[in-house]
């Protein structure tokens, strides 16, 4: 399993304030780019997986609307999370 009970905590105290603040936006924003890297690296090697190709898709954009309300809610919330993140060039 890719994503231990551990490991999503670790991911949500460092990005969401603490391990139990699994509803903060960069929380969120920061498991989903763990997801997307996950599952890039999967389709670089499966490349007819249609399936997980599709899930990819949905996720990028529940990423996107994500950061999207961070942006038009707190300007300086998001550009930390972009760059902590290396989401943007």
């Amino acid at each position: 399993m890719y994503l231990s009970k551990e490991k999503k905590a670790e991911i949500f105290a460092q990005h969401g304030g603490a391990a139990a603040n699994t509803g903060s936006a960069e929380g969120q924003i920061a498991l989903f780019t763990y997801r997307i890297t996950h599952l890039t690296e999967h389709l670089k090697k499966n490349r007819k997986d249609y399936n997980t190709e599709r899930s990819l898709v949905l996720l990028v954009g529940k990423r996107r609307r994500l950061l999207d309300y961070l942006k038009n809610t707190e300007i300086n919330r998001y550009r930390e999370i972009i760059k902590v993140l290396g989401i943007r060039k």
